[in-house]
């Protein structure tokens, strides 16, 4: 099973020397998000720095970008890397595409869909297969003079991931996308119950099956040997929680597990400035719903039992690694499980 690193783009040459250290480590891949750094520079940075390691935007935001724009990007790094790349992609959230970028956000999951398709004309127009000539419900795109095209590469279309959470974005993936990058707040019960029936009903509606679909799993651990060691990654793990479980837009990942009103009270403390009160409310029966506890000799055993039935192609990727990966001997312990894990594939 594949091992990835979810990481914060940081300056350029610090993201050579990173990813240089991460594919000496044994781990398969990166996923970069974007936030006050853009993931696809860092990508650009990684590609140049590394031979093996799968580089993936997780994510790049969508909407400011036209499709154009995206597919030119992608197709650039698809090439850079030797087929490496993996283009993941997410709407953020409204706020911040209207009033930090200037963009246009509802609706969001139709948006979305109709964005991958435009994008993926961009590649086919850029092999040169088919004029391009897309006509979407929000993109239109008629015109690429040879000029303006980068022209066909020798590796193919770089896949497009969307992150989705809820049943609509989710069914999205099925329609038009290759993989999922699953949220960090998840439990196998809600990607397994929820998602992947989603994605199998926007399979049956574009003809594939799911062995066409990636699921991308960032991961929360709680792991340590000694009781310290637990309780600072547990503490970790519950302040994540409860960041994300504020958003009242993904209380349906409490919901399944019983935990109505989670998602509310977590909000109403968070606006309070109640960050104390926030975490509090994480207890350890929640706790266990949304992280994988373990010992560091048995960590890669638990998270391949945890996600290995739940789709034929399943990346795993640690959420908590970089929190703690400033520790030369930490780095070292996690190098070493991803590298049981990759013995499990």
């Amino acid at each position: 099973m594949e091992f990835d690193i979810m990481a914060f783009p940081r300056r350029l040459r610090e993201v050579q020397e990173h990813t240089r250290e991460l594919e000496r480590l044994g781990f398969s891949g990166i996923v970069l998000t974007e936030a006050g750094r853009t993931a696809y520079l860092s990508c650009a940075a990684a590609a140049l720095a590394t031979e093996r390691l799968q580089i993936c935007t997780g994510i790049a935001v969508a909407f400011p970008r036209s499709p154009m724009v995206t597919a030119s990007i992608a197709w650039e790094l698809a090439d850079a890397t030797a087929g490496r790349f993996v283009l993941g992609l997410g709407t953020q959230v409204k706020a911040h595409i209207e009033r930090r970028y200037g963009a246009e956000y509802a609706p969001p999951g139709p948006r979305m869909r109709d964005y991958v398709r435009a994008v993926k004309a961009c590649f086919h127009a850029f092999r040169g297969a088919e004029k391009l000539d897309y006509r979407g419900d929000y993109y239109q795109l008629s015109l690429l003079p040879p000029t303006w095209s980068p022209g066909p590469i020798d590796v193919p279309d770089p896949p497009v991931w969307i992150a989705a959470v809820l049943p609509w974005m989710t069914r999205a993936v099925g329609e038009v996308a290759d993989g999922l990058h699953v949220h960090p707040l998840h439990s196998l019960e809600y990607v397994r119950d929820v998602q992947r029936p989603a994605i199998e009903e926007g399979l049956a509606r574009s003809g594939r099956t799911i062995d066409d679909i990636t699921f991308s799993c960032p991961v929360m651990t709680a792991v340590g040997d000694t009781d310290k060691e637990l309780e600072a990654t547990r503490n970790h793990a519950r302040q994540m929680i409860a960041f994300y479980g504020s958003t009242r837009t993904y209380s349906p990942v409490f919901e399944l597990h019983g935990y109505d009103g989670l998602s509310d009270e977590l909000h109403a403390r968070q606006k309070s400035g109640d960050m104390r009160g926030m975490v509090g409310l994480i207890t350890d029966e929640v706790l266990e719903h949304y992280t994988v506890t373990a010992g560091w000799n048995d960590l890669a055993e638990k998270l391949v039992a945890r996600y290995r039935g739940l789709a034929p192609k399943v990346r795993v990727t640690t959420y908590t690694a970089p929190s703690f990966f400033a520790d030369a001997g930490m780095r070292e312990k996690w190098g070493h499980v991803a590298q049981a894990m990759r013995a499990f594939s």
